[in-house]
């Protein structure tokens, strides 16, 4: 699998990631079958998964177990204030059987008011500053569904 370097991380990611959603649902065998078949047979280190995506986080955290140390996992979420998102970090570093996320991101950013909560007092980036200080979580970033909350995330948070 040919990789490409993250930004200014020096990260060696596959082009192809894996997505989480891909073991909703499906057994805890499967998912094991499924992870192991990216990591060894088609050699994917990406991995990315969501609070929102069903019981995703279940079934990949377990699955992942034998090959975490060698792949990269990001994560997400939707939630906007800080002590929302301190709860839902805390779930999914549970629910997928690590101690921290390589890449922790803030999950479709759309609106202007969604911006001026997550960087405001008691908002998301709060919680995913003193994450990171904490060894929870490695780089920050975001997924933004629209140009104007993209924009705007960038020029206010490097």
């Amino acid at each position: 699998m040919e990789t490409r370097r993250l930004g200014k991380t020096g990260e060696q990611l596959s082009m192809v990631g894996f997505g989480g959603i891909v073991v909703k649902d499906v057994t805890p065998e499967e998912a094991s079958q499924v992870v192991a078949r990216a990591v060894n047979e088609r050699g994917i280190n990406y991995f990315d998964v969501a609070p929102t995506y069903g019981n995703a986080e279940e079934r990949l955290g377990p699955a992942l177990e034998p090959y975490r140390n060698d792949v990269f996992l990001a994560c997400k979420t939707g939630k906007r204030t800080a002590d929302e998102a301190q709860q839902e970090l805390e779930q999914s570093l549970q629910k997928l059987h690590t101690d921290h996320f390589d890449l922790y991101q803030l999950h479709a950013v759309t609106t202007d008011e969604d911006v001026q909560t997550i960087l405001g007092p008691g908002g998301a980036l709060e919680t995913f500053r003193r994450a990171r200080d904490q060894g929870l979580v490695r780089y920050l970033g975001f997924s933004a569904h629209s140009e104007q909350a993209a924009l705007a995330l960038l020029d206010r948070f490097a």
